[in-house]
């Protein structure tokens, strides 16, 4: 069934290839005479024209970016097919997956599948890349593994965003935005010379917005009553030096600050049964909770704060040197500095079960320096292009993990698990789970990368050409972990399991031990001490691509690519269970690694311009295999991180750029269609067979954000209004089939398929002085689910009946007007 289905697709990309062609030389008519400039990218790290590099590329410009409201990576998907973008407990947790390709953001250890790089420096996380981009000259999505030239941990695709760089004339520019919600939002700039041979540009902005989820804070102690607020500021300062015509400098300092309340998960699935979860948190604090399974009212339930206190800031200096007519010298260097500071309602109700603080000491913080020299130039009066680099990083991670129980905490558990057995057996409120008690693990992990690369592209004839890439990578990790348990109920429980054996039976008694023994419970993490982990990789990566350009609008290609993205530590608490005579044992593991994941990957492609070069229609059909995919999930209790053997992802892209015969009109979109599936497994193939249960359903079953179609479509159209004004308008939409939003695949996370559609309509000077315009995004008011979760403590994976699943919810339509200006 799968062959058959990307067979069909395949013809399908024929058939259209061949009506497009058929239509062209029937023809033999420009249409009207418009024709697209040429889209230069920098994919290989060298510029060069869209149609003539072998890689499926979606490049958008920073107009069609501003026409349809994107501003962060997580709209960007609007105008990106095959791209999805989500967070999940608050905005520094963001996944970015291509083709149905990622990994989960939510522990810090796993390091992202898609690479973020902005202005030539990788970002170590998803998360650390969220925000504000500001002034954009372009961005790039580069499908499939770019390890060979893009840093490290590219084995599914990269996000290449430049902004906009100093200009030498004046440009001064400000807008303001006010929309529903109470939102608010202003940005200026000032770009222009200073002396000879140095310019400069200056970018602030500061947003404001209200909540789009009401909350009921119950008891509290929060006192914020709406969530997924906005509060940020960003500053973004740069110098351009150009001392000779053969040396330019590049400088750039930024700085971010953001001061908001997210994100409160709502409850998307809730067992009726009389003894479920949900009804035992009513019992112990009525009102807590919605017992309706109706997300999309958007009430929240939360008593803790949700506070999100994020520093970014950083300094990068690109060197670009020509040594000689043959050979150009590039060097960036960055050091970068990221901090959160998140507090928690764990429990997603307004119950006083589970929290994370708000006073700073849960936080994660990444310290960055990187390094990379490339030296390139060509050969044989430019039929070899060749380059050669070297790449440094290294990364400091601190994070401190603290999850503390609530007053409700021992209330709640004793009702869901103990139901009056912990007064036979002496497990009271003073013995365990005392309000304020809990974990608090601190983990700091020291990372260094080196790696040698090089990619040749050799012209073979004026028609052919071999692209070959090699990259050797050294990956050293060193993670030292401090664990601290604050309570004893897991020592007590596996003590007292001899006497609840005999009052209510093993099976029961091994329950009940298990959920006094759950991974932040067990104090034999604090026996372990300091545990210090290493490892060090050793990788190659590299590509081979061959391309035939039949004529000036016909480029074909096949290329082959091998990924290859670094193991590591998982920064969660990892337990295994072990049989003795007295009972099960619920063993600290202090070891926490996982293996490296691989990716080969195969493509063939066209590149095509037809109708008199009014239409680009490039297309690719693709095979992509994961080894030992590194597999994050939560499982309710803890995020536990497997490899698994073997995840395929085949099927085609199809991108294209047309400007039809009415002036002013543009449009651009495009089609992916991927088979995303994990590969039967067994336990005995998991790092912790024991896992297998809660993983169950994903063998053989496509991966979760892994639509089967996604497509978007964007169309701008401008033209002139009387003798001084210019209108401007924009509709972007983008489509997905049906998938699963939950890593263990559970029916209940199922987001059925969907269009999203951004708008935009202005009116403005022609010399662009002024512009007003009205907008939407989610125009038609969308209800949709980012991620769906377990319900932390509210799940029997055997038991619907008496489960709750949780999630979060996608933003609503939110609408407004911009006023620009230029100066």
């Amino acid at each position: 069934m799968r062959t058959t289905n990307l067979l069909r697709s395949s013809a399908l990309v024929g058939v259209l290839a061949a009506a497009f062609a058929t239509s062209a030389y029937a023809q033999e008519e420009t249409a009207g005479g418009r024709e697209i400039e040429e889209i230069v990218v920098t994919a290989q790290k060298r510029e060069q024209s869209l149609q003539d590099v072998p890689i499926v590329v979606t490049s958008v410009s920073g107009q069609l970016l501003q026409d349809a409201g994107v501003r962060d990576i997580r709209e960007l998907t609007v105008l990106t097919p095959g791209l999805t973008v989500t967070s999940t407990s608050n905005e520094t947790i963001v996944t970015a997956r291509v083709r149905g390709v990622g990994t989960v953001g939510d522990n810090p250890g796993l390091e992202s599948s898609v690479g973020i790089v902005i202005d030539g420096v990788y970002r170590p996380r998803n998360g650390v890349s969220f925000g504000d981009l500001g002034e954009v000259t372009r961005i790039e999505v580069l499908k499939g593994p770019q390890g060979t030239l893009f840093g490290k941990n590219t084995s599914a695709g990269v996000i290449n965003i430049m902004t906009a760089g100093p200009t030498q004339d004046v440009r001064a520019q400000s807008e303001v935005t006010v929309g529903n919600f109470g939102q608010f939002g202003f940005t200026g700039s000032l770009s222009g010379p200073i002396t000879q041979g140095v310019a400069g540009r200056i970018f602030a902005a500061a947003r404001t917005r209200d909540g789009y989820q009401d909350i009921n804070t119950g008891d509290g102690p929060r006192g914020q009553h709406d969530d997924n607020n906005q509060n940020f500021y960003t500053v973004r300062g740069q110098l351009q030096l150009d001392p000779t015509t053969d040396l330019s400098v590049r400088l750039i300092a930024d700085y971010t600050k953001r001061n908001e309340d997210c994100c409160v998960g709502t409850q998307l699935f809730v067992g009726q049964a009389t003894n479920s979860r949900a009804r035992m948190i009513e019992a112990v604090r009525p009102g807590s909770l919605d017992l309706t399974s109706t997300p999309f009212d958007r009430q929240g339930y939360a008593n803790r704060p949700t506070d999100q206190r994020v520093e970014d800031k950083g300094v990068s200096a690109e060197v670009n040197w020509t040594l000689s007519d043959a050979v150009k010298l590039t060097a960036i260097t960055a050091v970068r500095n990221w901090r959160a500071e998140t507090g928690q309602d764990s429990d997603f109700t307004a119950a006083d079960i589970v929290y994370r603080p708000n006073d700073g000491s849960n936080n994660v913080e990444f310290g960055q320096f990187s390094q990379e020299l490339r030296f390139a130039g060509d050969l044989m009066d430019g039929r070899f292009n060749w380059l050669v680099g070297g790449f440094y990083a290294k990364e400091d991670l601190d994070v401190r993990s603290v999850l503390k129980y609530g007053r409700d905490y021992y209330s709640y558990f004793a009702g869901r698990v103990l139901s009056g057995v912990p007064a036979l057996v002496g497990l009271t409120p003073g013995t365990i789970f005392q309000q304020g008690l809990g974990s608090d693990d601190r983990y700091s992990q020291d990372d260094k990368t080196w790696a040698l690369f090089t990619n040749n592209s050799f012209a073979i004839t004026d028609q052919l050409e071999l692209t070959v890439g090699l990259r050797y990578t050294k990956d050293k990790k060193t993670l030292v972990t401090d664990y601290t348990t604050t309570g004893t109920s897991c020592d007590q429980a596996e003590a007292r399991y001899g006497t609840l054996a005999g009052l209510l039976g093993q099976a029961t008694a091994t329950t009940l031990v298990g959920g006094l023994c759950l991974n932040h419970e067990n104090n034999d993490f604090d026996d372990l001490g300091i545990v210090t982990q290493k490892a060090t990789e050793e990788e190659f990566s590299g590509t081979a691509k061959l391309a035939y350009r039949w004529n000036d609008d016909i480029m074909t290609y096949a290329s082959y690519s091998r990924g290859y993205k670094a193991g590591g530590f998982n920064l969660d608490r990892e337990q295994r269970i072990v049989a003795t005579a007295t009972g099960p044992n619920f063993t600290a593991d202090p070891d926490t690694h996982f293996k490296g994941e691989f990716v080969d990957s195969y493509e063939l492609g066209a590149k095509t311009s037809w109708l008199d070069n009014s239409l680009l229609l490039n297309a690719a059909v693709f095979y992509q295999k994961f080894t030992d995919f590194q597999l994050n999930t939560y499982v309710g209790t803890a995020f536990i991180v497997e490899s698994l053997p073997e995840v395929v992802s085949r099927g085609v892209d199809l991108d294209f750029i047309y400007l039809p015969p009415v002036e002013g009109l543009t449009f651009q979109g495009g089609v992916t269609y991927a088979e995303t599936e994990v590969q039967p497994f067994t336990a005995s193939e998991l790092i912790n067979p024991s896992r297998f249960n809660s993983l169950r359903r994903l063998p053989g079953a496509r991966l979760s954000f892994a639509p089967l179609w996604s497509a978007s479509l964007a169309g701008s159209y401008e033209r002139e209004v009387g003798s001084n004004l210019m209108f401007r308008a924009n509709l972007s939409g983008k489509f997905t089939s049906k998938y699963n939003t939950g890593s263990d695949l559970h029916p209940s996370k199922i987001q059925d398929s969907m269009v999203l559609v951004n708008g935009r309509v202005g009116l403005g000077s022609q010399d662009e002085k002024w512009t007003v315009e009205l907008w939407a995004n989610n125009l038609f008011d969308k209800d949709y689910v980012q991620v769906g979760f377990n319900g932390p403590f509210q799940v029997d994976e055997n038991n619907d009946a008496i489960s709750v699943y949780d999630a979060f919810l996608g933003a609503p339509r939110t609408f407004g007007a911009t006023v620009r200006f230029k100066y």
